[in-house]
């Protein structure tokens, strides 16, 4: 039989552990050894327990999520759990797994565990639905539920309460919060780079510092995301 891998979920809102523990028991390969709600009890635990993926609160008592881990001298492979988009830069510095914002919807998790199996060269086993496999998005908009093939969508602008969907043939508006729909979007060719834009980075087609280029239209790069953005698009990753 093939070893589980061993989760240990570190948050001070019991919620949080809960949506996590529901997400992972989905999955017959992994197991949750350990919750605690602080950074000085994960410590306890690390020294005690075997943990092969840490899920990690950022905002805790006493001890940030962060801070937390910078004093761990052989730390497990760990996935951010957080409501706080402003720390991405600092864990992107820090080799995470990946950086969920909260709520976790169950497709973003599977982008995150998909990570995970990947960088350890582990198999993507029968009970993790591959990613390749959910290549739409369902938004509700007038009444219909409209599946749209994700690979089409340009950009996404919010617009106050709403937000517009572009396409590569039409436009979309539906009544959702910006954050919440970036929450459920599929795969990792989606990145928010402004507090009203998330865009598709497939479809770029040029940047500058201060904007990039979709499809003939340019779109603003956030003050407050410029650092990060820069980052993505200038990495090997995106550039292969």
């Amino acid at each position: 039989m093939a070893m589980k891998v061993k989760c240990l979920l570190v948050d001070d809102e019991p919620l949080a552990i809960q949506l996590i523990q529901n997400h992972l028991a989905q999955l017959d390969s992994f197991e949750v050894v350990a919750t605690c709600s602080n950074a000085v009890k994960a410590l306890e635990i690390l020294r005690s327990t075997p943990v092969d993926l840490l899920f990690l609160d950022i905002k805790m008592p006493r001890l940030t999520g962060l801070d937390f881990l910078k004093a761990l001298k052989n730390p497990p492979a760990v996935i951010i759990t957080t409501a706080y988009r402003e720390y991405a830069l600092e864990g992107y510095d820090l080799d995470l797994v990946d950086y969920l914002l909260k709520p976790v919807t169950f497709d973003r998790f599977l982008k995150a565990i998909d990570r995970y199996l990947r960088s350890k060269d582990l198999p993507i086993r029968n009970d993790v639905p591959a990613m390749e496999d959910q290549p739409f998005v369902h938004v509700r908009s007038a009444g219909k539920v409209h599946r749209l093939p994700a690979d089409e969508i340009l950009y996404i602008e919010s617009v106050k309460d709403y937000i517009v969907i572009h396409l590569v043939n039409k436009k979309i508006t539906a009544k959702y919060k910006i954050s919440d729909f970036e929450a459920q979007l599929p795969g990792k060719n989606f990145l928010r780079i402004h507090r009203s834009f998330i865009v598709t980075l497939r479809k770029i087609d040029a940047f500058t510092v201060n904007h990039v280029e979709i499809n003939g239209t340019e779109i603003p790069i956030g003050a407050s995301y410029r650092e990060y953005v820069m980052k993505i698009l200038q990495s090997d990753s995106y550039n292969r």
